[in-house]
């Protein structure tokens, strides 16, 4: 694609950057057969090549973000789908990141978007505030009909029927690996999950401790800064994902990490990107640093060789969901689904795996029709394959599905940390309940 960006606009970074990632695209369409929003609406403008096209004229003429283009560029779910599909390279991620980005600086939204948009920003990345605010939200959910924003609406369905207290691993610790130790990994223990669901990182630790990590949780670690990224809000987002950098390098420099351990794969995608995120910064070295050690519970698990032990769980029917951000954000898709089969479970894999099931952060939010949509589709998909249980490796997908069926849903950890000694997960047992 021919760009015309003046020298002035090149001397910024992220424009610059934005300009080679626009110039590699050759406008061949390939990425339209894969965008879950495209495939919904059928529309070129809410389609990979349809949102170059509006962020190439934005961009290139300094314009002021109108109302159609914000409104195509928000109905994009980061799936990153396209990345996988493009046989051009398109680093489509960073692309439209900048334009979330300039559309926050440059456009004034409604004031209801704005509040909406301030309050998830000030409640999802803090797990003491969001647990509380689930915990409104299912005080009102029988009112919901009520409520005339479809988006409100969408938030007070998202509150669990059980939300947990906080897990005495959440506070900085190390937990001792068992036996001779193989490796010393930082867990980041994230943000919503903790407040969503103990059980993910509990079984995590177990796991790792097992095969013979020393699992560090570090002081000062939080929410890896994805949620507010994916909106724009590059000050909020920057600013805790700086926070980690500085926590995690103050172990690396210390006792040595090995490894940050990432089990929801939405963060996965984020830290590993750190990198570029802070690539023309101070902070620019260790940033790499933290990026280059960020692996999903996956990748570590195969690294050390595998389970040890499988033989514990029940030979289940297993639909393995492959969460966007892990399968496309991290081009991780065969090492789940192996060490599943290797713990003893079938594995199955539903049509159309490739396609999001509309989580996305906080797009079931921020976009829930479209959201609606494509989870119908995905639950449609596994339901049919006829599962014992659905695996996932990323907390918003398991919540998204698992508001769509009566199946449960639990993280691959879970399942790996019973096979080989660890509790059988609670939702199995409260789905057969």
């Amino acid at each position: 694609m021919q760009t015309n960006f003046s020298d002035t606009q090149l001397a910024d970074p992220s424009m610059r950057r934005s300009n080679d990632i626009l110039r590699s695209c050759v406008h061949c369409g390939f990425c339209t057969a894969t965008c879950p929003t495209y495939k919904v609406l059928g529309d070129e403008l809410d389609s990979p090549r349809g949102r170059i096209y509006l962020i190439k004229d934005m961009l290139e003429n300094n314009k002021t973000p109108d109302e159609k283009t914000v409104k195509h560029i928000d109905r994009c779910l980061s799936c990153l789908s396209c990345m996988t599909t493009c046989p051009s390279g398109v680093h489509y991620m960073h692309l439209i990141d900048h334009a979330r980005a300039y559309v926050e600086e440059n456009y004034r939204r409604p004031w209801d978007e704005r509040v909406l948009r301030w309050l998830l920003a000030q409640l999802l990345p803090y797990p003491s505030r969001f647990r509380w605010a689930l915990r409104g939200a299912k005080l009102l959910r029988p009112f919901r009909r009520m409520v005339p924003d479809i988006r409100l609406g969408a938030m007070l369905e998202m509150a669990p029927d059980f939300i947990p207290r906080p897990s005495p691993n959440d506070r900085p610790q190390t937990i001792p690996a068992m036996g001779p130790r193989r490796k010393r990994v930082a867990l980041l223990a994230g943000c919503a999950q903790r407040a969503l669901n103990t059980d993910i990182n509990d079984a995590t630790i177990r796991l790792l401790s097992r095969h013979g990590c020393d699992v560090v949780i570090p002081k000062g670690v939080g929410c890896c800064g994805a949620l507010t990224h994916h909106m724009g809000r590059t000050d909020d987002s920057h600013a805790m994902a700086a926070a980690n950098i500085v926590a995690l390098t103050r172990e690396i420099e210390g006792a040595g990490i090995d490894a940050v351990v990432i089990n929801t794969s939405g963060c996965g995608t984020t830290v590993k990107d750190y990198g570029h995120m802070f690539l023309n910064t101070p902070m620019a070295d260790d940033a790499a640093r933290v990026a280059a050690l960020a692996k999903d519970i996956t990748e570590v698990m195969t690294e050390i060789g595998g389970l040890q032990e499988a033989v514990f769980a029940e030979p289940l029917r297993v639909a393995y969901h492959a969460a966007c951000s892990l399968q496309h954000g991290q081009q991780i898709r065969s090492q789940p689904k192996e060490l599943l089969k290797s713990a003893g479970f079938e594995v199955l894999e539903p049509k159309d795996a490739h396609i999001c099931c509309g989580s996305a952060g906080t797009y079931n939010l921020m976009q829930p029709e479209i959201s609606k949509q494509l989870k119908s589709k995905k639950v449609t998909s596994i339901e049919v394959v006829r599962p014992d249980v659905i695996s996932a490796g990323n907390i918003g997908c398991m919540m998204q599905i698992g508001s769509g069926t009566n199946l449960p849903v639990v993280h691959t950890a879970e399942l790996l940390d019973w096979a080989t000694g660890g509790p059988k997960p609670r939702a199995l047992d409260r789905a057969r309940g």
